[in-house]
């Protein structure tokens, strides 16, 4: 069964009719979705799913509480042991929905670091990434690090340069780890 993992920008909260559109496809082809549990994009999604009385829905959630599970489907806690709710506590949650899914749907402002993450990490697991882009109101498939370029060229250039330097040091360590396990 195709996974897909659903996720975005914490700063998008309404789902646009071709938005809709694309998730509707997902649930007519029955695709197992993989979601997070952060208001936002999450928490749309969920809402437009639960909406959609769509049932093969997994919530990934760190720790032991989701934050949001609207249409109260079936769980995966994640562990963490960092003491605080920051950006590495719940990147293990996303690492993990990384791992388990086959491509990824997001919904990205142009500025979230963590959807970026998301796109960047499935890319070089050789896994498509399906964006919508906000700032423009469109789509692209990302299948490449070069796409990812093309996507950057869109935003902002002050985001745009910090992203390229969060992206060139996770690559430099991707890299690396992947050398180690040769």
């Amino acid at each position: 069964m195709t996974k897909v993992f659903f996720g975005g920008s914490r700063k998008i909260g309404r789902l646009n009719a071709e938005v809709k559109k694309r998730v509707k496809n997902v649930v007519e082809n029955g695709f197992q979705v993989l979601i997070g549990d952060a208001s936002g994009a999450d928490k749309a999604l969920q809402e437009y799913l639960a909406n959609q009385n769509y049932s093969n829905v997994t919530v990934y959630c760190s720790g032991q509480s989701c934050r949001n599970n609207v249409g109260r489907w079936k769980t995966e806690h994640i562990s963490s042991t960092s003491i605080r709710k920051d950006f590495a506590h719940y990147a293990k949650k996303d690492a993990q929905m990384e791992r388990d899914a086959e491509y990824g749907f997001f919904l990205w402002d142009g500025k979230s670091r963590g959807t970026l993450s998301n796109i960047f990490t499935l890319t070089t697991q050789k896994k498509k990434a399906v964006i919508y882009f906000s700032p423009t109101k469109n789509f692209m498939t990302i299948r490449s690090v070069r796409d990812l370029e093309t996507l950057l060229t869109k935003c902002d250039p002050d985001v745009a340069r910090t992203v390229r330097r969060q992206l060139s040091s996770k690559g430099n360590r991707h890299e690396q780890s992947q050398s180690d396990l040769a």
